[in-house]
């Protein structure tokens, strides 16, 4: 029998199940206008149109864990006297209890925010957790705003310390006013479980999307890649990307993928000749006017001949360009092409054959809470040139069309970009949420078709309307805004601040994307004077890497810490997060709190460790601003239990570990610590550590004395540990087999020198200092796998 709702003399809402031999501990309640988290306030003068409804859904955590959800979460919803577009209700106060949150500061990207009250949130925010409190027994509470019928809700402040739920169909023809589950709320005493137990019951509530664990990534994130945006913006053309993979290839750095930014389709601004292409708009954002012309790539594409045949036609384009490439530089197999939602920034040139019909200029319109965030380029552009739009029920046509097209020239993947703009254009489409899953239904059905099902980067894409609706195949996304080399509002400062925002966005913001994406952190420069700073956190980022470096301006140094000579890199095995005592912390200008992200390894965790501080978000200016007074030497503790072990679909067990191994990778030397004891790091502004954190296990051979014994990885390499691919203790022979990928000096924690050391069975000179055993391992081709014996 489906529970049901009663509401008792005593105010409270509880669940009543109407089955004799099954009952459900609710730990959210609304009593006497409070809401309640296991019988603590975290909402008071909750108002009486407001409504909290226990959720019936209870399913798996995982395919490794079958135990049932321990907590049953709650819908809140409210009524509203009269049928509106859009409400904003406050759903009750927040009083002095402090929150992390991830909102909206610009149109396309999100970011964190902490606060105390209710008047510190910010205008589209699209999550909130509140900390836990270990004096009171208070667990933690998290507050997801979600979709309802064609609505879709956000967090903002109220008046008087409100919490206000934003509630808005887009629409002024689609209203409603009568909600009971605009927000979703759920408690728990782990903060990475917390949200994601919600994220699988909304998933299941809704039925919209699929949750990351139950997609696969496409083959880029293990690829190390070059991207041609920072190299040539919007002049890219074949003869280029060809010099730039050369480069690279020369250099020792051959890419796996190349990913073919803005610059290769056929545009032009309305005014034009439709059989004239907009060639001169070569400035980054001279292009964002203009409209997609045809689905077939520019000139520039089209025109490409390919030294290796005759003059045919069949020897031309695209494709040939492709598969030159490909010919060329074996370790090339994915080949990425760039292109918005709406097919460009300025969508379809209507009226031009071969593109759908109906095809006509829409006026974006933004919502009160997208007035709000920060100035931007392409909002303005967009806005004062509408956008080319292709109605719903056209919408697959379009994507036919280019993929079609796309994947006949040899393209692996796409890069979606411009995501988040159905929201301005949804008037007299039904509003956002109908529009969006009609958009997606189309774009969803053309990767499966064309691109195996998940050849998508999904990019400019951070609302909830997205990952609740447009998730359904699509695997991988940018978790962050853009690398910006320097300010684009001038700032000198901003080569520095910018880098270290860009590392909060995405460390945040994987908390709550990591459920339905895989987070890509975006590109870099490898040049760039905080390219180190930028290596590192891609390094153990666990998604895909890749530069946007100049044809012929690399650091080859730094990017060899990073690639391998296939093209491959040593990637984490989950996504990194920030650690537990950062997630209520502010990273970047409160002149003392250190990120401090963390990521497993298949055999050993990881710690990384960054000086942030100097710039951020600034709700007077409504923009990102250097704050250099916050700009200085950081120092922090961590210590092993900053990593959590059991996370992800391969989770490490330290069950009885009673020491671990540290390996600092820029201060090059081995600590030993308790799994709660602290090192203490000081790090100058936009630097950074590393720390490969290993379990160390008593060799149960005969040797006396026992041997201790911990892998390391390769040192020479960012992601030190990723280098470990197999991990087997022989207790008869009393001796360690390690599988290693990569080149370089490998090195062990052990307690005793061994007695010898071997690689693929063939005895090896070893080094023995400070407790670390070091090895020089070559290139073991093609697929650079190495095992390595310690005999003790």
């Amino acid at each position: 029998m489906a529970p049901s709702i009663s509401k008792v003399a005593s105010g409270v809402r509880t669940l009543v199940d109407g089955s004799d031999n099954q009952s459900t501990n609710i730990d959210i309640t609304l009593e006497d206008s409070k809401l309640h988290a296991n019988g603590h306030v975290f909402l008071s003068d909750v108002p009486d149109n407001v409504t909290l409804t226990p959720s019936t859904i209870t399913t798996t955590a995982t395919a490794t864990d079958k135990s049932v959800f321990s907590n049953v979460g709650s819908f809140i919803g409210f009524d509203s006297f009269e049928p509106k577009s859009r409400h904003v209700v406050p759903i009750g106060k927040l009083k002095n209890i402090r929150f992390m949150s991830i909102f909206r500061f610009k149109v396309w990207w999100t970011t964190h925010w902490v606060g105390s009250n209710g008047r510190d949130l910010e205008s589209e925010t699209q999550l909130v957790i509140l900390d836990n409190s270990a004096d009171t027994g208070r667990p933690y509470v998290l507050l997801l705003p979600i979709v309802e019928g064609p609505f879709r809700a956000s967090l903002q402040p109220g008046a008087d310390d409100y919490v206000d739920v934003c509630v808005e169909s887009g629409s002024t023809k689609v209203t409603g006013d009568s909600f009971r589950s605009v927000v979703y709320v759920h408690v728990g005493d782990d903060p990475f479980k917390l949200v994601k137990d919600a994220v699988r019951v909304v998933r299941s509530h809704l039925g919209t999307f699929k949750l990351l664990d139950e997609k696969t990534p496409p083959p880029i994130v293990d690829k190390f890649g070059w991207c041609t945006w920072d190299a040539f913006y919007l002049t890219v053309q074949p003869h280029g990307v060809m010099e730039g993979v050369k480069g690279l290839v020369d250099g020792g750095c051959p890419p796996g993928l190349v990913l073919i930014d803005d610059g290769w389709q056929s545009i032009s601004h309305d005014e034009d000749p439709i059989d004239s292409e907009g060639i001169n708009r070569t400035a980054a954002g001279e292009q964002m006017p203009c409209r997609l012309l045809r689905y077939q790539e520019n000139f520039k594409f089209r025109d490409y001949v390919s030294p290796n045949g005759g003059d045919s036609s069949d020897n031309k384009g695209m494709g040939e360009f492709i598969r030159d490439l490909k010919d060329e530089f074996k370790t090339v197999d994915q080949v990425y092409v760039w292109h918005a939602l709406c097919g460009y920034w300025g969508g379809l040139r209507p009226n031009v054959p071969g593109l759908p019909e109906k095809t006509t200029v829409v006026n974006p319109k933004l919502s009160p809470g997208l007035e709000l965030t920060m100035e931007d380029l392409a909002v303005d552009k967009i806005v004062n040139n509408g956008v080319g739009f292709v109605p719903p029920e056209l919408v697959d046509q379009m994507y036919e069309g280019l993929h079609s097209h796309l994947e006949k020239v040899g393209v692996d993947g796409v890069k979606v970009d411009v995501i988040h703009l159905l929201e301005m254009l949804c008037e007299n489409y039904g509003g956002r949420v109908d529009l969006a899953k009609a958009y997606y239904k189309a774009l969803t059905a053309s990767v499966r078709k064309h691109f195996k099902g998940n050849g998508v980067i999904a990019s400019m894409e951070h609302c909830n309307d997205f990952m609740l609706l447009g998730t359904e195949a699509i695997a991988l996304g940018r978790v962050g805004d853009d690398f910006w080399c320097t300010d684009p509002s001038g700032d000198p400062n901003g080569t520095f601040w910018l880098q270290g925002c860009h590392m909060v966005h995405c460390a945040y913001n994987s908390l709550w994307m990591g459920n339905f994406i895989h987070p890509d952190w975006d590109m870099f420069q490898s040049t760039h004077p905080c390219a180190e700073f930028h290596a590192a956190s891609r390094a153990i980022s666990g998604g895909p890497i890749y530069v946007s470096d100049c044809v012929g301006k690399h650091n080859f140094p730094l990017l060899k810490r990073l690639s391998m000579p296939d093209g491959s890199i040593l990637r984490c095995e989950y996504y990194a997060l920030p650690t537990r005592d950062c997630l209520f912390a502010d990273p970047l200008h409160d002149g003392k709190t250190m990120l401090k992200i963390w990521n497993l390894n298949k055999y050993t965790g990881v710690i990384g460790a960054f000086n942030c501080q100097g710039g951020g978000w600034c709700r007077e200016a409504r923009r990102n601003t250097c704050a250099s007074q916050f700009s200085q030497k950081v120092t922090a503790k961590t210590n092993p239990k900053d990593i959590e072990w059991n996370s992800g679909k391969n989770p490490i067990s330290i069950e009885g570990v009673q020491v671990f191994a540290l390996y600092l990778q820029e201060a090059k030397n081995l600590v030993l610590s308790k799994p709660y004891e602290n090192i203490e790091i000081s790090l100058e502004p936009f630097s950074f550590e590393l720390i490969t954190v290993s379990p160390v296990t008593l060799l149960p051979g005969g040797t006396s004395p026992s041997v201790q014994f911990a892998p390391i990885g390769l040192v020479n390499m960012l992601n030190t540990g990723g280098a470990i691919q197999s991990l087997s203790y022989d207790d008869d022979e009393n001796s360690v087999e390690i599988g290693v990928k990569g080149s370089g000096e490998m090195r062990v924690f052990a307690s005793e020198k061994p007695r010898g050391c071997k690689i693929d069975g063939n005895e090896v000179a070893f080094e023995y200092e400070g407790h670390m055993v070091a090895i020089q391992v070559p290139w073991s081709s093609p697929s650079g796998l190495s095992v390595i014996e310690y005999l003790f």
